[in-house]
């Protein structure tokens, strides 16, 4: 794949036993995720409504000023009802331990996660760190404290009718 220049060198470092396995990597050159593998000696069965932690067999040291994001994927959450429980799960900059996935099981039959196996997607975003302003009242917006649903339009009519 082409790099581009907004790449960022990040180490990396395989724990013993996964020189098999692929490192993280686009599958695309406009991926935003780098594809995560499952470091299981055996294959693992998830049940219906179970969730486990699958180790990826690496270590990271993002630069300070970023996050890794760990997200699901599309394909696992669509055909098999499995997804990341914590998505996005955060690995701060200061972290050094292993990169686990937390998956859940949302469908309806038994899932097998296999060594090798794309497991998840990792993104790598900027984050910000801020001090707060204590004040005795914040400024207002035009969205006001509108909470859940408060831009969307839908009502209970509309949504239980499949309307938007």
């Amino acid at each position: 794949m082409k790099e581009s220049i907004f790449v960022t060198q990040v180490p990396l470092e395989r724990l013993p036993g996964t020189d098999d396995l692929a490192l993280p990597a686009y599958a695309t050159a406009g991926a935003a995720g780098l594809d995560l593998v499952a470091a299981v000696e055996n294959p693992m069965v998830l049940e219906p409504s179970a969730r486990v932690l699958i180790p990826t067999g690496i270590r990271i040291a993002l630069p300070v000023g970023t996050e890794g994001q760990i997200r699901p994927r599309s394909g696992l959450a669509w055909k098999f009802g499995i997804t990341v429980l914590n998505a996005p799960g955060t690995i701060d900059a200061d972290y050094r331990g292993e990169v686990r996935v937390l998956l859940v099981n949302l469908g309806t039959e038994a899932f097998a996660v296999e060594r090798g196996m794309r497991v998840a997607q990792l993104v790598i975003a900027r984050t910000e760190h801020i001090k707060w302003v204590e004040t005795a009242e914040i400024p207002g917006s035009q969205r006001g404290d509108g909470a859940f649903g408060s831009t969307g339009g839908i009502t209970k009519f509309t949504a239980a009718k499949g309307g938007s």
